[in-house]
């Protein structure tokens, strides 16, 4: 049975210029290589859950305007159902300006736009999409109280809920108690355990917060899933690095649908491994999202 995700998110258009290096404050560099790109956190994940074989539903917010229907038809485009997804009259569709230096990392500048104005009454109109669910993924470049919302139709229909929290920003420990998987970076991990720069001691902090299963991705080295039990470090696959923007969308995506599957939490974080190792050989946010065939692939090969 084809498994259903919900994802409550952004939807940005990526604006993407290459350079040698990250410029200091102040300083101005050439670039090169401008590209426009369909991306935001929560439509990259959608994207690149429904390419892996989910059934995806996305509630959300755009602009009325050419950016906003660049990013429905796209999302649409992967078998995304965008029905939640309203059209806001009163504000700009997200766009992200980002920067990639020569190895490929990123420094990126959001402004969210129609996203910050996702709503509880936005999140409640899609109660039905809850019935039969099997993930909620959610992030953070949309308001507080569509996050919260939709973690209580997600504890009322028995639906996981998963959080990737990013941008990091402080949440209340009722929302942490309620999460099935926090899915951080290590910087995000840094911000949400209050500055704490020990690996260890962060986790530690955050599970006596209420989190019941800590998932941190860290990058080439893999990722770290740590749950009461135990904790266990999940070694990455081996690529080479073009563009690492969506890296972590497409290991979220991957995530849920492994978990949605029925697949054990090990493995759902082996498959989000080979998702973003796949999405950091091409250059782009959803154009880099591998399909099922090519995850397949690299868990069978490696």
């Amino acid at each position: 049975m084809t498994p259903t995700i919900i994802v409550v998110g952004s939807l940005n258009m990526d604006l993407v210029v290459r350079a040698p290096r990250h410029p200091q404050p102040g300083e101005t560099l050439i670039g090169s290589d401008f590209q426009i790109f369909p991306g935001g956190k929560g439509a990259n994940q959608a994207v690149a859950a429904a390419r892996l074989g989910a059934r995806v539903r996305m509630i959300g917010r755009v602009g009325v305007d050419a950016f906003g229907d660049a990013l429905l038809d796209a999302a649409q485009y992967d078998g995304v159902d965008t029905g939640y997804v309203q059209r806001d009259p009163d504000a700009a569709t997200g766009v992200a300006l980002i920067t990639l230096d020569a190895h490929g990392q990123n420094t990126i500048v959001v402004a969210l736009g129609a996203n910050m104005r996702v709503s509880e009454a936005d999140v409640q109109r899609a109660e039905a999409l809850f019935q039969g669910a099997d993930v909620l993924l959610m992030q953070l470049e949309c308001p507080l109280d569509a996050v919260m919302a939709a973690t209580e139709l997600a504890h009322r229909y028995g639906v996981q809920v998963v959080l990737n929290p990013a941008p990091a920003r402080p949440l209340p420990v009722a929302l942490l108690s309620q999460i099935d998987y926090l899915l951080p970076n290590q910087l995000e991990l840094q911000a949400l355990a209050e500055g704490e720069t020990d690996l260890t001691a962060a986790i530690e902090r955050l599970q006596r917060q209420g989190v019941r299963n800590l998932l941190v991705t860290l990058g080439s080295e893999g990722a770290l899933l740590a749950t009461a039990e135990q904790t266990t470090t999940v070694p990455a696959f081996q690529v080479p690095v073009v563009d690492t923007v969506a890296a972590g969308d497409a290991f979220a995506g991957a995530f849920c649908v492994a978990l949605a599957e029925g697949k054990p939490p090990l493995e759902a974080v082996r498959w989000g491994n080979a998702a973003g190792a796949l999405a950091v050989t091409r250059a782009g946010a959803q154009p880099s999202l591998p399909s099922r065939m090519e995850v397949m692939r690299l868990l069978e090969v490696q």
